[in-house]
């Protein structure tokens, strides 16, 4: 059974940075692409990042492009989004996602979910 384990959310001041981290078990985690998406109130679940099963491919939402990266680390069975130069508009829950074989953009397509981090960014 798989599961994952968000963390690594806060309040944070705009220009700041937060580094989520995301815990994975279950089945060899290899097999896997990863993703984080993040959901405000009042608004739909929107992709963040995407990464490969053998983290050599990356895509990111133009809206974090140059500011956020994802990464893994398939020995320690991690996930992590490095969040660098945050606006208030990053507020949201954020929630790492994985899906067996290629990267997608698309939340539909994930099957495992963690339970979400919660991140605030004040002006």
């Amino acid at each position: 059974q798989v599961q994952l384990i968000d963390s690594g959310g806060g309040l944070v001041q705009a220009g700041g940075s937060l580094r989520l981290s995301c815990a994975y078990s279950g089945r060899t985690f290899g097999r896997y692409a990863a993703g984080w998406f993040r959901q405000a109130p009042d608004k739909e679940r929107e992709f963040v990042a995407t990464i490969s099963q053998a983290g050599r491919v990356t895509y990111y939402a133009d809206s974090v492009k140059g500011r956020f990266t994802i990464s893994r680390d398939n020995a320690k069975n991690t996930i992590t989004l490095q969040m660098n130069s945050l606006k208030p508009e990053d507020t949201a829950v954020y929630y790492c996602a994985v899906r067996l074989d290629l990267t997608s953009r698309r939340s539909s397509e994930y099957e495992y979910w963690g339970q979400g981090t919660q991140v605030t960014v004040s002006a």
